[in-house]
């Protein structure tokens, strides 16, 4: 992502703090993020590890009452002989885990029939460094009454479509033995991540199948890899979307609520992203538990996932100006109602016209991807697009941000207008401290962007002289 941040920002900080409850060290860590070093999820060339674990976690009957809760039962690799620091930061980390895979309470009961989930989570240390985790819910293979199970692979990549794969297999192995399970993460983890656009293939054997060939393939472009907008588009229009957009580029407080996992983590996860090259950077919880509802009560800016079923919960919050977007009926049940005067009309014209061009005709969901953000991150440039020109060096090489001169540099009023409240954001003001400290601009994707827009004018401004 350019090196100027990540698009999916913490859903839960793993504290350094010893003693206190579970409870206490969770509702903590759900607080809005202090400001960290940013590690993007995007900018993994290759060569780094896969995965760090992969866990089972099970719903084990408590001894009092009815209730299950959630418990690994499987843990790879188990680690050993680590030090005292890093003893400290697994036990935090085991110790969340079970919570982000069953996020919608204890109350269970032995199923037949469950639909088959994939979803995912993001956890942030105090350092700034993410693991996220990649989860696939299901029950498990068998006869009768039973309870789901969850496969969460944690890892500091992010690249979902890829890793959904991998769910499949582990899946597939852990339907025959659990023991099928280890020589394929074994093989994964020896195996180095692949470049954009490269292939890691594994050698895998199956009892009563032989040996399989399983090829793992990044997307070329990878600043798209870690999102899916098929969802959000499926439940919301155009204009509630650019709507969703311009309430996220002000920093205000959204909430999502859908019935099932998958649905409510990728759309929040598309929503996050639609603000490339900027990164979210206040509390962030694709899927709230329900131990944690109360965050929607925070007076600072969130980005939360409710499961319908805690929608009367939410609705009777004392909450304070928020965006409430249902997905399962692509309506707003709450909003500021100013979400359609925030962004500049000549703009939001452009993005709805470019959204809606041929958007049936996309064969891949990497074309969809960047159908859907192209034009906002072509949002992005025209309206801040210049902000290279503005940083001005000091001997030393340390850049320093001509704010006032930026904005005056817009010739149109209405841009001018929106991007005097959008420099006093945090989105924007991590994006142009990175900036400052770089003494050139990134050869990223958006940068691309900028200098194909250039461009564009001084081809269209040598048409009007030559027509004159």
């Amino acid at each position: 992502m350019d090196g100027l941040g990540h698009r999916l920002r913490a859903s839960l900080r793993l504290k350094r703090r010893r003693g206190g409850s579970r409870q206490d060290n969770l509702r903590e860590a759900a607080k809005e993020p202090e400001r960290a070093p940013e590690h993007c999820l995007s900018t993994f060339a290759g060569g780094q590890h896969f995965f760090e674990y992969l866990f089972v976690v099970s719903l084990k009957k408590k001894s009092s009452g009815h209730d299950y809760e959630p418990t690994i039962t499987y843990q790879f690799p188990k680690r050993e002989n680590l030090l005292r620091g890093q003893q400290e930061e697994e036990e935090r980390l085991l110790s969340a885990i079970p919570l982000f895979c069953f996020p919608d309470g204890n109350e269970w009961a032995p199923l037949t029939e469950y639909p088959r989930e994939t979803f995912s989570f993001v956890l942030t240390n105090v350092d700034g460094s993410r693991k996220i985790g990649y989860c696939r819910r299901l029950l498990p293979a068998g006869r009768g009454p039973r309870l789901p199970k969850v496969y969460c692979i944690i890892s500091c990549i992010g690249c979902f479509g890829l890793f959904s794969k991998i769910l499949d297999e582990v899946e597939k192995r852990h339907q025959i033995s659990v023991a099928v399970i280890y020589p394929f993460m074994q093989g994964l983890r020896e195996a180095a991540f692949p470049a954009p656009g490269k292939t890691v293939t594994l050698k895998s054997f199956i009892p009563d199948s032989g040996t399989e060939f399983i090829s793992l393939t990044r997307p070329l472009d990878s600043h798209l890899e870690h999102v899916d907008f098929r969802s959000l588009l499926r439940c919301l229009r155009f204009e509630q979307i650019l709507q969703i957009f311009a309430s996220a580029v002000l920093e205000r407080r959204i909430i999502f609520l859908a019935e099932d996992l998958s649905t409510l983590s990728q759309c929040i996860h598309a929503a996050a992203a639609l603000l490339y090259p900027f990164s979210w950077a206040h509390t962030y919880i694709p899927v709230v538990p329900e131990s944690l509802l109360d965050t929607v009560c925070c007076p600072t800016p969130f980005m939360v996932g409710v499961q319908m079923r805690f929608q009367q919960q939410v609705m009777d919050s004392p909450m304070e100006e928020v965006l409430l977007v249902n997905l399962c009926e692509g309506t707003f049940l709450m909003s500021v109602g100013d979400e359609k005067d925030i962004l500049p009309p000549k703009l939001q014209d452009d993005i709805l016209e470019s959204l809606g061009q041929g958007i049936n005709e996309f064969e891949t969901s990497e074309q969809l991807n960047e159908h859907v953000s192209g034009p906002f991150v072509q949002f992005f440039v025209k309206t801040v697009g210049h902000y290279a020109s503005y940083i001005k060096r000091e001997a030393n090489g340390q850049g320093r941000f001509q704010e006032r001169a930026f904005y005056k540099a817009l010739t149109s009023k209405t841009n001018r207008r929106f991007v005097k409240k959008f420099v006093k954001t945090q989105l924007f003001s991590l994006f142009i401290q990175e900036a400052e400290k770089s003494k050139h601009p990134p050869a990223g994707y958006f940068q691309q962007k900028i200098l194909e827009y250039e461009e564009q004018k001084k081809q269209k401004k040598s048409r009007e002289k030559t027509v004159k």
